[in-house]
């Protein structure tokens, strides 16, 4: 163990957002060929976030990676992480498993405004890695389904190898409650379902442009096109919700990887509306 963990271990750790704390995995599971699952409890009290949020992970010796949680906090003390492996971090987590430790910082950045939405339809737009995220306020959602009025999932990736969550996903089109459609860009001789770039599913629902927020989450080249069909739709530009992915370091604005214009994505977002998006792009 590197003597960073040591410290923490002898309680040396002080309540600042710059000092991880220890952590566990309770469950850890590989769901596609790059990305793992995890479920982490941190040793002590719980993690206390919201639906958007990012954590920090540290591997002790390597360094440290964001990672946006995909739970609900209305699902328990422990929280939720989905880890694609692009880099030295994210490799090495790559490799940990039931019982491993690691050091958590956060949770950062702002979150949706599931409050707002309440009494309005929800669409929900997430592509390949982008429905981690979006996963978290799913199931705040589906948790307080009470509150929120037509709720419908579209979710897209490139093929059927790369779809996550499968099982909960499969769950959610057999509920009579919520509308799910999924799609591949290409499919294999295993696939049923739909085949197509994940704009084509607007042809199929029908969307109320007054009462409806659009959560959008995926990779920038989804993200410009299905706005571009949100707003054909009718959405408000101020209703039509993103994720945005930036390197995130500190998580608190203070190192500046991920200044944008001024704006710092890791304290200020990582959720912004497409009409904030729309005017960072603008330089206003």
């Amino acid at each position: 163990m590197s003597q960073v963990a040591v410290d923490f271990e002898k309680g040396a750790a002080a309540p600042s957002p710059y000092v991880p704390k220890m952590a566990r995995l309770l469950e850890a599971e590989q769901m596609t060929e790059t990305e793992r699952f995890f479920r982490v409890a941190l040793e002590g009290e719980p993690l206390r976030y919201e639906p958007g949020q990012f954590v920090s992970c540290m591997v002790f010796g390597i360094g440290e990676s964001p990672i946006s949680i995909c739970s609900s906090p209305t699902q328990g003390d422990a929280f939720e992480l989905t880890v694609r492996s692009v880099g030295m971090v994210t490799n090495a987590l790559k490799k940990f498993g039931k019982g491993d430790r690691l050091g958590i910082r956060g949770p950062f950045g702002n979150h949706f405004d599931y409050s707002a939405m309440k009494g309005q339809d929800v669409l929900f737009v997430a592509g390949g890695l982008g429905l981690a995220p979006t996963r978290s306020l799913i199931r705040y959602v589906l948790d307080n389904r009470q509150d929120y009025g037509k709720v419908t999932i579209l979710f897209g990736a490139r093929e059927p190898k790369w779809l996550l969550f499968r099982q909960e996903v499969e769950e959610w089109t057999k509920r009579k409650d919520i509308d799910t459609r999924v799609t591949v860009d290409r499919g294999d001789a295993s696939w049923k379902g739909n085949v197509g770039v994940i704009t084509r599913l607007f042809r199929q629902i029908e969307v109320d442009p007054t009462r409806t927020y659009a959560v959008i989450v995926g990779p920038p080249i989804m993200f410009k096109f299905t706005v571009l069909e949100a707003l054909a739709e009718g959405i408000p530009e101020h209703r039509i919700i993103c994720s945005l992915e930036r390197h995130m370091k500190c998580g608190v604005g203070k190192c500046g990887h991920c200044q944008i214009r001024g704006i710092y994505v890791c304290r200020e977002g990582p959720v912004f509306t497409y009409e904030q998006v729309k005017k960072l792009r603008e330089g206003i």
